[in-house]
């Protein structure tokens, strides 16, 4: 993808992740910019910075912390904020969906949300994810196959869940 389509590409953030992404971006910059700067101000007293240890972690952490920060920028003036619907009777952006491996008894629920807001471990699955977007649209009691490079996982639809988080 060429850097003009990418900058195009719509970047779709559930009403939740704009509350995320501004929290962390005032992070970023009121409390964890505040710190670093501090830290580079002691490195550089310390004198020659060419063999500072603690000047050097602090400017490659320097370069991750405002890389983040215009990235979180970016995505925040791109974003189109999707609702979460009042009722779904089927898998949309926004929301949950508790879904089971063909040949399990395990329950997964996952929350369907933007790429911005993906994390795996809070069971956030992005609606670009090969498993987000075998989701989508399908209703419960549907089986979708996802296409994993270990081979095709089919998942039955068991639940839908329009509600949002408190």
């Amino acid at each position: 993808m060429s850097k003009q389509q990418d900058e195009r590409r719509k970047i779709y953030v559930t009403p939740e992740g704009v509350v995320e992404l501004r929290q962390e971006l005032d992070t970023l910059v009121r409390v964890k910019r505040r710190a670093l700067a501090e830290r580079l101000h002691r490195a550089i007293q310390q004198g020659d910075l060419s063999e500072n240890a603690d000047y050097i972690t602090a400017k490659e952490e320097q370069g991750f912390l405002e890389g983040r920060i215009l990235q979180i920028g970016a995505v925040l003036r791109r974003a189109i904020v999707v609702e979460t619907p009042e009722n779904a009777d089927c898998v949309a952006l926004g929301t949950r969906v508790t879904v089971v491996e063909t040949g399990t008894d395990d329950l997964e629920t996952y929350h369907i949300v933007g790429f911005p807001e993906t994390d795996p471990l809070r069971g956030k699955v992005s609606n670009d994810s090969p498993l987000g977007q075998a989701l989508l649209g399908h209703s419960v009691g549907d089986t979708v196959v996802v296409r994993a490079p270990a081979g095709d996982i089919s998942f039955e639809i068991r639940a839908i869940d329009c509600t949002t988080p408190i």
